[in-house]
């Protein structure tokens, strides 16, 4: 042991950390001691590893996961850049969550007037994607961006597909009644039947409430749903402000009349 190196205890004060938070960091191999006591197993460390132990806790403090730090102290910055939009995203999510909850507590839990209505099979073009829960209103843009670049101004409505059950990965499609094919797209039939129709009328990241409200309904009176969750877009977001968009939402009744 070089008579400069620092015991442990001293060492933790000196670059505000706790000698367990020293530990862990040896254990992960983010930050070794210069030198371990055979004897005692007791941890050194030298004065100049003092600015990677600073530079851990300032990151730590800032929410940086433990990996990240470890690639950064090898040199590798540019992964804060991945650490700041992922940051961005989970405050994006946390806002439109606390709109969420303003609506209920302003509003109350919704309670959409909810109809039986019969709706033909409908011939459309596609475009799908899958997406993380978190990301399918991203993804459902883009599909609509790519659907409307396909067939140019719609002249029917925009239809979006969305799974009742939401796993890790969601299939996402996004569709537009067409009678020819759509170079781009893909072709399908929506089923016709009985659905139960409510509307939205509100931002698009807010529609969760609706859905549940709906398929609330479906349950209470003992209705078999049938997949996907229909989002039929009334209102053009360009032209119309979030609070005013008006969707409706369907979901198919399997059981029989």
């Amino acid at each position: 042991m070089n008579e400069k190196h620092l015991p442990i205890g001293r060492f933790a004060r000196l670059c505000r950390l706790s000698v367990k938070q020293l530990r862990h960091y040896d254990e992960l191999g983010l930050l070794n001691p210069a030198y371990v006591d055979p004897d005692t197993g007791y941890r050194y460390y030298r004065p100049d590893q003092a600015r990677d132990a600073l530079l851990i806790g300032l990151l730590r403090s800032l929410d940086v996961p433990l990996p990240s730090i470890g690639q950064v102290l090898s040199g590798e910055t540019g992964v804060l850049g991945g650490v700041r939009d992922r940051m961005e995203a989970d405050l994006a999510r946390r806002e439109r969550n606390f709109a969420a909850l303003e609506r209920i507590l302003s509003q109350g839990l919704p309670r959409p007037e909810v109809t039986v209505i019969r709706e033909p099979a409908r011939r459309v073009a596609v475009v799908r994607d899958t997406a993380s829960p978190e990301r399918i209103g991203p993804v459902t843009s883009a599909c609509v961006a790519r659907l409307i670049a396909a067939v140019g101004e719609p002249k029917g409505l925009l239809i979006g597909l969305f799974p009742l059950d939401l796993a890790h990965e969601v299939a996402v499609a996004v569709t537009v009644e067409t009678s020819e094919d759509v170079p781009g797209t893909s072709s399908d039939v929506l089923p016709g039947g009985r659905y139960a129709s409510a509307t939205h009328v509100g931002p698009y990241d807010q529609i969760s409430l609706t859905a549940h409200a709906l398929l609330a309904w479906v349950g209470e009176r003992g209705h078999t749903p049938g997949g996907p969750l229909r989002e039929v877009y009334i209102s053009n977001p360009a032209t119309t402000s979030p609070d005013r968009l008006v969707t409706h939402l369907m979901i198919k009744l399997d059981d029989p009349e």
